[in-house]
């Protein structure tokens, strides 16, 4: 059996692996990587060698670590990466091309109805009854949306939100808000399996989910980056923030908001932006947070995503695909009961 896993910005790791009465017997790690001294790749495999097929991530870490001497230099990969690989080839975890993702781009939706659709389409997963998804979102109306746990009057300036016609939405995953205008930024969200991210910490799976579109935006001229834990940077400044939530059967809901040309007047007007922030990210106005694709591209809005759509295609399986009238009726359900109601949005007051 063969497992592979591509390490976000580091190299490939392969490993084939052969058991025997419920253990590994045989375990062969090969890739990309560098590894020095040589022998170093015996003493891996050896340690491997000999453990339960029903090793964790953390089992097969360990494992790998104990045979690590201060000598041994690893470089574009890691005693975790080699554990993920051996799961692979298990069975245990999914690679990218173990599956064939649906791709979703439809018209205009409001912004409950965008977050009602993305909890819809993780339990979809979660339940079977639907692949995985990359859905490219439309905005039917200005909106800003906070995460899970924020406070909504420390985020939001009610008379700035008034003002300028804002409507104020909270999502299930956690993480910043948002702000956005129909034609000003590029939203999608990734549904995966729990298997794709199996022994992933949710550090690593937000590199690991948001790789492609680091390739994505190289096609389109922007050097972007990954930078911990959930943003997207040019050396001109952020490009993209990224929010996650896990369901409880195991399927993860990714999703990505990008900067095309966003309003930073408007948008400190509504955004109730503290100083302590401002200064983490090292900056003093909001202009500078907000780096919009716009200028980096010099692409229309539109074209920047059929080209992100073109590279997701490049790299995995997919086929085209649509909201079903089921899952519009569930979502349209859940607007009316949780994400359009004061209660949901105000929850953390």
């Amino acid at each position: 059996m063969r497992g592979e896993y591509k390490v976000p910005g580091g190299k490939l790791v392969a490993v084939d692996v052969e058991t025997d009465d419920g253990r590994l017997s045989r375990v062969a790690l090969s890739g990309d990587f560098f590894l020095e001294p040589d022998d170093a790749l015996e003493d891996i495999n050896a340690a491997l060698t000999g453990l339960p097929e029903t090793s964790t991530v953390a089992d097969l870490t360990r494992a790998v670590e104990s045979v690590l001497t201060d000598d041994i230099t690893m470089v574009g990969f890691s005693p975790e990466a080699v554990a993920i690989a051996v799961r692979r080839a298990l069975g245990h975890a999914t690679g990218w091309d173990d599956h064939v993702f649906e791709i979703i781009h439809e018209g205009p939706e409001q912004p409950a109805m965008h977050l009602a659709l993305d909890q819809v389409l993780t339990e979809e997963l979660d339940a079977g009854r639907r692949r995985p998804t990359l859905r490219i979102w439309e905005w039917g109306a200005p909106a800003v949306i906070i995460g899970s746990f924020q406070s909504l009057r420390n985020e939001v300036d009610p008379a700035g939100a008034d003002k300028h016609g804002i409507t104020v939405v909270r999502r299930i995953s956690g993480g910043g808000a948002m702000f956005v205008e129909p034609g000003n930024t590029i939203t999608y969200s990734l549904t995966v399996p729990a298997s794709l991210v199996e022994g992933l910490s949710f550090e690593r799976s937000y590199a690991f989910l948001d790789d492609w579109v680091l390739g994505a935006l190289a096609d389109v001229g922007v050097e972007a980056t990954y930078k911990p834990l959930n943003d997207i940077a040019s050396p001109a400044g952020k490009i993209a923030g990224a929010a996650q939530k896990r369901l409880r059967g195991g399927a993860v809901l990714h999703h990505v908001t990008m900067a095309y040309d966003i309003d930073a007047d408007k948008m400190l007007e509504v955004l109730r932006i503290g100083r302590e922030k401002m200064s983490d990210k090292g900056t003093k106005s909001a202009n500078k947070r907000v780096d919009p694709l716009r200028s980096q591209t010099g692409m229309a809005r539109e074209d920047v995503i059929e080209a992100f759509k073109a590279h997701f295609r490049s790299r995995y399986r997919t086929v085209e695909g649509g909201v079903t009238p089921d899952e519009r009726a569930q979502a349209e359900e859940l607007v009316r009961t949780k994400f359009g109601t004061p209660e949901w949005t105000a929850r953390v007051p």
